[in-house]
């Protein structure tokens, strides 16, 4: 098990005197530079938008479920160095990933974010140092798209990747430069991270870590890094069952929420609530866990990633139907939604055309302001699209951003008995704690609930549709 220079380097991560280089300071970055730098460690944060690095500089947070105290803390601290320059992630002795791994507009995986940060890793990688990467993505990524980039590029061949058919000798050693080899000259890992914006009681350090490596000496090294700012890190057996368990991990909450969106319709169909339902269901102590339905899915985990696997799957030969149908399901909701609050405007002989509708919420999940493939553009593109006029409240989110897939102009309304009055049809989308519900409840006129969130406010007198 001995390994100079896996046991060299597993002793600065024991001492806290090696540096830590974390790349993309978003919902996954920025928290793990927290766990790292809490730890006693120098941190680089790198970011390819100087506008976060600015703030972070400034002490400004832009992330807002994190806290002002967090980059106010890192800002002023000699042990945080804020960047959007690669050079100064060359004195790190592990770099983690945390970039985005987005899917293409055919439902396929899209690494480019992934292939250019280990490109860059590359150029500047320390001997001897440690590449983790926690950017959830399909089996074999780490080992098939890292590695060869890690391991192909010639640190002495000015930055470029190494290539045998066009290499030429080096003049002064009479020969071509050795290519890096892992575990030999770095180690590598899949780390995957397990964040959950707006979840009390739980943070980087306190979320149990997977570590699996390439090779045995980089999970030994991955395992040593993590240990010392997590406090429960589990070593598997490869990298490709740490990225297979992470899939998983978001599979399994996208198939049980597509099953209960399932019965939603069903249920309302029979004169059932299916909230009531579940909550019954959930009265069993053993074989049954409560999931929830909604207007559809958002963040990045559990709409993205479960095609990670049906792609991977499909070079093996294997057809997932099970997570593919549960995929249409939840992408449908939008529209489901949409369809009943024609349906309960058409009960006021109202049309969606004309209508005013104001949406409550749209952050994808409650009390954070994170947007990310959040199902509330979706709804207010098809009542858009059907003549509706639609506003929109939100506590933690002023205006709507700039989107992928949409470009909505518009900001958020205050949150008045006027302004709900004189709607139409409000139509909850994320239920967060700061809303006056008893105001939507005495002073609106219909209500489409995508969340339950009527179902303890007293005295309502609007009419409530439960969609």
């Amino acid at each position: 098990m001995e390994h100079p220079t896996a046991d060299a380097l597993i002793q600065r991560f024991q001492t806290r005197a090696a540096t830590v280089g974390v790349v993309g300071l978003g919902y996954v970055g920025l928290p793990l530079v927290r766990a790292m730098h809490d730890a006693g460690f120098h941190v680089v944060g790198f970011d390819i938008d100087a506008g976060k690095v600015e703030m972070l500089q400034a002490g400004e947070s832009y992330l807002k479920h994190l806290g002002p105290g967090l980059v106010q803390a890192l800002a002023h601290s000699d042990r945080f160095t804020p960047t959007d320059d690669p050079e100064l992630l060359r004195g790190c002795d592990a770099i983690a990933i945390c970039v985005p791994t987005p899917l293409g507009p055919h439902l396929e995986p899209d690494l480019s974010f992934v292939r250019a940060s280990v490109a860059m890793v590359a150029r500047v990688l320390k001997p001897g140092a440690l590449v983790s990467l926690e950017s959830t993505t399909y089996p074999g990524t780490t080992r098939e798209v890292c590695l060869p980039i890690l391991e192909g590029w010639d640190a002495n061949a000015l930055d470029a990747p190494h290539n045998d058919s066009n290499r030429q000798p080096d003049d002064d050693a009479g020969e071509a430069a050795e290519p890096r080899l892992v575990s030999r000259d770095f180690f590598l890992v899949f780390s995957p991270e397990r964040e959950d914006p707006g979840r009390t009681g739980v943070d980087t350090r306190t979320i149990p870590r997977l570590v699996g490596g390439v090779d045995e000496q980089s999970t030994r090294v991955g395992v040593a890094l993590y240990s010392a700012a997590i406090e429960n890190v589990i070593a598997v057996e490869s990298a490709e069952v740490a990225e297979a368990a992470k899939l998983l991990e978001n599979i399994y909450r996208s198939v049980n929420i597509a099953l209960v969106n399932e019965l939603k319709p069903v249920l309302t169909d029979m004169g059932i609530d299916i909230w009531q339902v579940i909550r019954a269901a959930a009265t069993k102590p053993f074989g049954f866990q409560p999931f929830y339905p909604g207007p559809g899915l958002g963040g990045h985990c559990i709409p993205i990633d479960p095609y990670y696997l049906t792609y991977k799957a499909r070079e093996y030969g294997h057809v997932t139907r099970f997570i593919e149908l549960a995929g249409e399901i939840n992408h449908h909701m939008p529209r489901y939604v949409v369809d009943r609050v024609a349906e309960a405007l058409n009960g006021d002989k109202k049309a969606v055309r004309g209508s005013r509708v104001l949406v409550m919420g749209i952050a994808y999940k409650p009390n954070v302001d994170d947007i990310r493939e959040t199902p509330a553009a979706e709804v207010i593109h098809l009542l858009l699209e059907r003549g509706a006029e639609v506003s929109y409240h939100d506590p933690h989110v002023s205006k709507f951003p700039e989107m992928r897939h949409y470009s909505i102009e518009m900001e958020s309304v205050a949150l008045t008995a006027a302004a709900v009055s004189s709607s139409d049809c409000v139509v909850i989308v994320t239920d967060h704690k700061e809303v006056d519900y008893a105001l939507l409840g005495s002073h609106a006129r219909l209500i489409v609930d995508t969340r339950d969130a009527m179902a303890k406010v007293a005295g309502v007198t609007a009419r409530v549709v439960k969609a």
